[in-house]
């Protein structure tokens, strides 16, 4: 990286959800009052939105009372890195219709548990950086604002 080179690259929408696709493990940030809670989660992104399995239990509970969620999954390498945050809306598939589109989809859970439940997520917004590695520029040089 020369010193006229932003380490930091602002993502459109397109790029994003490109590389959500690349990766199956993400963040699930959930709310309920007061309380936030974090949950990994593996996916899949289908069309523009996120489609998780989950059993019964907090985070299926924390999902539908709120329906407010955050999701986050990122990736780097030795040179570069990348983070993608969605702020949506969380919905548990019910008709059989979304069951059977979802069951079509390469999810599979990655603990050997019976998970009966599809949550859909739509994006309500969409951000994500790339981020180039490498070593802290000098501190008493000059900046590049």
């Amino acid at each position: 990286m020369d010193d006229n080179t932003n380490p930091v690259t602002v993502l459109n929408p397109e790029e994003c959800w490109r590389l959500l696709a690349t990766q199956e493990v993400g963040r699930i940030v959930t709310h309920v009052g007061e309380v936030f809670d974090i949950f990994p989660v593996n996916y899949v992104v289908d069309g523009e939105s996120i489609v998780l399995r989950t059993a019964e239990g907090n985070k299926l509970v924390e999902m539908v009372i709120s329906g407010e969620v955050l999701f986050e999954a990122d990736a780097h390498t030795g040179s570069e890195a990348w983070s993608v945050v969605l702020r949506g809306t969380a919905r548990r598939l019910e008709t059989g219709a979304e069951i059977a589109a979802a069951d079509a989809l390469p999810l599979k859970p990655y603990v050997p548990t019976v998970k009966r439940n599809y949550v859909r997520i739509e994006a309500n917004t969409l951000s994500g950086r790339h981020f180039e590695i490498g070593p802290e520029p000098d501190r008493d040089g000059v900046q590049n604002y």
